[in-house]
């Protein structure tokens, strides 16, 4: 597997578990049950997974009123979109 194909397989493996991860959190909320902590959130996030987080983030209207969430989220997306511009031109 080349290195372009392992960052892709990373970012698809990421982004599902960063959107059930975000998605577990908004469901467990009402019910009382147990939470993702924020930080476990913001870390797959930045970690690659900024399309899952993007999408329950409006999709379920999840940590919307959230300005760090704001914050991290756009500052994951500009990391990921420099990584995958400076490997496509690389």
């Amino acid at each position: 597997m080349s290195g372009p194909q392992a960052v892709l397989l990373w970012l698809l493996a990421v982004n599902v578990a960063t959107a059930a991860a975000y998605a577990y959190d908004k469901l467990a909320a009402p019910r009382g049950a147990r939470r993702v902590r924020e930080r476990t959130l913001w870390v797959l996030c930045l970690a690659g997974g900024v399309g899952g987080a993007w999408l329950v983030f409006f999709g379920m209207r999840h940590k919307t009123r959230h300005r760090s969430f704001w914050i991290v989220q756009t500052a994951a997306t500009v990391l990921w979109v420099g990584i995958l511009l400076w490997l496509a031109v690389g």
